[in-house]
């Protein structure tokens, strides 16, 4: 491949990825995109309705779920407006959790993106990829 080619490629590869063709999304997660995955990964119960989910994940901005596991934990996803909008959401769970819950929210509770979950008990390395894996816009 002449140099000018591959110096072309190199320039094209930044250029697509920023377009959002093989590159990560800048959409906020929400509720709706994610409830249907999380049933094909074997949760159950999976539920965006705001009178199931809690009141963190009801009143977020772009809705919350709750999902059972097959092991029976339970997952509650708070979908904030924005990444910088989930550190107050994270704040909203531990300030609201019982006493002893919060001793280990920090095992139980993780963000990604706008997204903040939070496990009955700490899921381990599979659960918590699937989970993660089924965040959609």
């Amino acid at each position: 491949m002449p140099r000018s080619a591959l110096s072309a490629v190199a320039l094209a590869v930044p250029v697509l990825a920023a377009a959002g063709c093989g590159g990560g999304s800048s959409k906020p997660y929400t509720a709706a995109g994610t409830a249907p995955c999380l049933t094909t990964k074997g949760f159950t119960k999976v539920t965006t309705a705001s009178a199931r989910v809690g009141l963190i994940a009801a009143v977020a901005p772009n809705g919350g779920l709750r999902a059972t596991s097959a092991s029976g934990n339970v997952l509650t996803v708070a979908f904030a407006a924005d990444e910088g909008a989930a550190a107050s959401t994270r704040q909203a769970f531990r300030r609201h959790a019982s006493p002893t819950y919060r001793l280990h929210i920090d095992d139980v509770m993780e963000s990604k993106r706008n997204a903040v979950l939070v496990w009955t008990v700490t899921p381990g390395p599979k659960l918590l990829a699937d989970a993660e894996g089924c965040l959609h816009s």
